[in-house]
């Protein structure tokens, strides 16, 4: 990522995007491990929580992986309890996934030593600041999303 830091209040935006970077990773790397889920189930089980329910192949296609992989990453999902595969009423032979709202133990609580303060963070922030941070949110969770999906097409 570029930046013309010589016109920014804040100072050098790509260090300080790269530490946030860094420290959101880690922080989800050490909750999929406290969750005993590996990071990429981790992440589906996210995906299901927030845009579920979803079939195999949506949830291979969000997650850049082949379908047989993610059928099998379903099925550790249901194990744990995190997940479960529904019927489509309309369309008998789909199988959505659904998140059943289970969360590993512990991670509930780890969740909210991040959402506290940044909640306080965003409560401070002008309207103006939280139309910047969702036009950014927006873009950069379509710039990763589109460059994951191309880097795992690349990879097969």
């Amino acid at each position: 990522m570029k930046a013309d830091t010589s016109s920014t209040a804040g100072g050098d935006l790509t260090g300080a995007y790269r530490r946030y970077l860094a420290a959101l990773t880690l922080f989800h790397q050490a909750a999929a491990d406290l969750s005993g889920l590996s990071g990429t189930d981790y992440q589906a089980s996210n995906l299901l929580e927030l845009d579920g329910p979803l079939t195999s192949g949506e949830l291979a296609h969000r997650l850049g992986m082949s379908t047989g992989a993610t059928t099998r990453l379903v099925d550790r999902l249901i194990a744990a309890g995190i997940a479960e595969r529904t019927t489509d009423p309309t369309d008998r032979r789909r199988a959505p996934v659904r998140h059943t709202g289970v969360m590993p133990p512990g991670l509930t609580e780890l969740l909210a030593r991040v959402q506290g303060p940044i909640g306080q963070a965003i409560a401070g922030m002008t309207e103006e600041q939280l139309a910047g941070v969702s036009r950014y949110f927006g873009a950069a969770t379509t710039a990763y999303a589109d460059a994951a999906r191309e880097l795992a097409g690349e990879s097969r």
